[in-house]
């Protein structure tokens, strides 16, 4: 009877340990799914400015600009081609056509800019905070951006096609008819932002926040949205788009 009752006790441990170990590890699962289901947010990017020297003249190409600060410049139809801007601040300068292709700007402010046509083409902006910005037709095709918040403003015809995005915010903007063809995008966030007839053909998404998004309207690439988290009521707003993608004809029947 003792080695039975001994037998019975040591089968039941065994029982009992392998349940709670079974119940753990569905429960660490189950965490980790949670987890996953999460969207990342965005790190942003904190910009502290050093003491800056009053910048004077005009920009060139490869130009090294460290701790200047660009105040109300035109500095329309200049060419500064691969320049690079570390703790510089530009403020309420003028743009139109400026030459910056595959300029860098590290830990800097562009506060109140604008311009049409300024060409920042394969440009890289880390650390940088864009405030207030009115541009059009901004060519920005294959940039790099890497903790970058937009705030406020609006831009037009914003060309992103091919460009790298992580970590970044859009907060406060409107965006008209922004081309992200072919980008990849990861841990952005679009919050209480206007996204007008946006392109997202070919895009690339992960962790990407629309649920703020104010207005969002998708002319091209609504099937790209793998990787982006929206609301309730934006899944209602885009059903037809959806339906449309897949096929699906959504019409009442006759009399109802």
């Amino acid at each position: 009877m003792t080695s039975q009752t001994f037998r019975a006790t040591v089968s039941g441990v065994r029982h009992d340990g392998f349940m709670v170990r079974r119940a753990a590890t569905r429960k660490t699962a189950a965490g980790k799914t949670a987890a996953a289901g999460r969207s990342v947010p965005a790190r942003r990017p904190e910009v502290r400015l050093p003491p800056l020297v009053p910048y004077e003249g005009e920009l060139e190409p490869d130009g090294d600009y460290d701790g200047q600060e660009f105040g109300g410049l035109d500095l329309a139809d200049q060419e500064g081609p691969g320049a690079r801007f570390m703790d510089c601040a530009l403020r309420a300068c003028g743009l139109d056509r400026t030459d910056l292709g595959r300029a860098r700007f590290i830990d800097c402010v562009l506060d109140g800019i604008r311009g049409v046509g300024t060409d920042l083409g394969g440009a890289s902006l880390r650390d940088v905070e864009v405030v207030d910005a009115r541009l059009g037709g901004v060519q920005l095709h294959g940039a790099v951006f890497e903790r970058v918040l937009i705030r406020g403003g609006k831009i037009d015809y914003l060309n992103l096609r091919k460009a790298k995005l992580k970590d970044v915010v859009f907060e406060g903007c409107v965006l008209a008819e922004p081309d992200f063809g072919g980008a990849e995008l990861e841990r952005v966030e679009f919050r209480d932002c206007v996204l007008k007839d946006a392109d997202l053909s070919g895009v690339r998404m992960k962790d990407v926040d629309l649920r703020t998004v104010a207005e969002l309207g998708i002319a091209r690439g609504v099937d790209r949205l793998a990787g982006a988290v929206i609301s309730t009521a934006q899944l209602l707003d885009l059903a037809p788009a959806f339906a449309a993608q897949i096929g699906v004809r959504v019409e009442d029947a006759p009399g109802v």
